[in-house]
């Protein structure tokens, strides 16, 4: 009776199964070396801080606002005004404002500048 019987089948045929996979782990372990390297390289490069978009789309708004003043026919422009959307100003003062005491107006204008 045999208990155990070594059945494996040829081994000399998977013998560079080993030394290949040992290759492909070193060729893999240069190449993240490598990377690693590199990427701190990149970091290094980056500057401290941003700066922000909101702050340029400001600044350029700004600049494209004083291009427009500063152009020849600028003033021109600036003159003329659609009449049927203006409305006139008149002296007696509107609803909402009748009914306000004269104690609450400097109160409601801090209240106002608080809130900016």
């Amino acid at each position: 009776m045999v208990v155990a019987v070594n059945n494996f089948g040829d081994t000399r045929a998977g013998g560079l199964a080993g030394p290949m996979g040992l290759f492909i782990i070193v060729l893999m372990s240069i190449a993240v070396v490598l990377l690693i390297r590199n990427m701190n390289k990149r970091v290094r490069r980056l500057p401290d801080s941003f700066p922000d978009p909101a702050d340029a789309e400001r600044e350029t708004e700004i600049a494209r606002q004083d291009a427009d003043l500063r152009r020849p026919g600028a003033d021109a422009d600036r003159l003329v005004v659609d009449t049927d959307r203006s409305i006139p100003s008149t002296d007696a003062p509107e609803p909402e404002v009748s009914g306000v005491d004269a104690v609450d107006r400097p109160a409601r204008r801090i209240a106002d500048q608080g809130d900016v």
